[in-house]
């Protein structure tokens, strides 16, 4: 049960479809939206306030069948702590999957026994040849407060004098008033591009091509950009907030408290201007592409699984 499906291109779906994939041969699986009743063994439920109506009909129609809860970063550093749904949803799972190594600490202290880390997936790919002429940045992330694509602008503001330093920005407008303010950036600082969005396929090539990612989200529950980035061998400028470093590692370097434009501005700077830097950052994520791998995240679910049914 996921609550967006494949037109809308965004995390959930990216993790249902993953997840279907890994669990095939070794079970039947079906994808919805809107599920209602059915027979089947097990659910898997993405996003507790968003899926609550699916999960209370399957706990209501299967008491006794195992539910399998996962939680994004909206869940669990905003929804779980004032939602009646979403709340609803974590006491009806029988077990709950968070997606980066710090997420099960979000929880309310009784439910973190039922907690299962689960790290996304992807097959890496090696860095495409990336230009010594100027930097090149790139922001992933569709247009909506959560990403705080404004952070990474008003970075680009500061840097407006720094024609060797150029930030990209993929990512759909789904706020329209966000939508009008990239293009109009976009339109007056010729370091500054929206790119829209993209295929998944060419914006992992440009996360393959770029010096650095940047990642100035206010809440995420694993972001799979960050993989994708770490699967690459792209260094990553990241927000200082628990679903970053359950990702990244929270000893991370290129850290920058969120909102903080002008402390983005100067490590993109330093990025620059400081060879040793980036080679820095991309040593210390290297350690962690293996945690990435589909094997893993493969291993790590149907285990999972394996257990809820065997208990069933």
């Amino acid at each position: 049960m996921t609550p967006a499906l494949a037109a809308a291109n965004n995390g959930n779906w990216q993790t249902a479809q993953r997840w279907a994939g890994l669990l095939r041969p070794a079970y039947r699986v079906g994808i919805t939206d809107d599920w209602q009743s059915g027979d089947e063994a097990l659910m898997i439920a993405l996003h507790a306030r968003r899926s609550a109506a699916a999960v209370a009909a399957w706990r209501a129609r299967h008491p006794r069948r195992p539910l399998l809860l996962v939680l994004t970063g909206t869940d669990l550093y905003r929804d779980i702590a004032t939602d009646a749904a979403a709340q609803r949803s974590l006491a009806l799972a029988d077990a709950l999957v968070v997606l980066n190594q710090l997420g099960a600490r979000a929880l309310p202290e009784p439910l973190r026994a039922k907690a299962h880390v689960v790290l996304a997936s992807c097959r890496a790919r090696t860095p495409l040849p990336r230009t010594g002429r100027h930097l090149r940045a790139l922001m992933v992330g569709h247009l909506r407060d959560e990403k705080d694509p404004r952070t990474y602008w008003r970075a680009a503001e500061r840097l407006a004098l720094r024609s060797d330093i150029h930030l990209d920005h993929v990512g759909a407008a789904l706020d329209p008033a966000l939508g009008a303010e990239a293009s109009a950036l976009a339109a007056r600082l010729p370091g500054l591009r929206w790119l829209g969005a993209l295929p998944h396929g060419a914006t992992r090539r440009r996360i393959q091509a770029a010096h650095l990612l940047v990642h100035p989200s206010r809440m995420e529950g694993g972001a799979h950009v960050l993989i994708e980035a770490i699967r690459s061998g792209t260094p990553v400028l990241a927000s200082r907030i628990d679903g970053n470093l359950g990702v990244l590692g929270d000893d991370y370097a290129g850290l920058f408290d969120p909102g903080d434009d002008a402390a983005l501005a100067a490590l993109l700077t330093r990025a620059r201007d400081e060879p040793r830097l980036l080679p820095a950052l991309a040593a210390q994520l290297a350690p962690r592409a293996a945690l990435f791998e589909p094997a893993a995240e493969q291993a790590a679910l149907r285990g999972l699984v394996a257990t809820l049914l065997g208990g069933a």
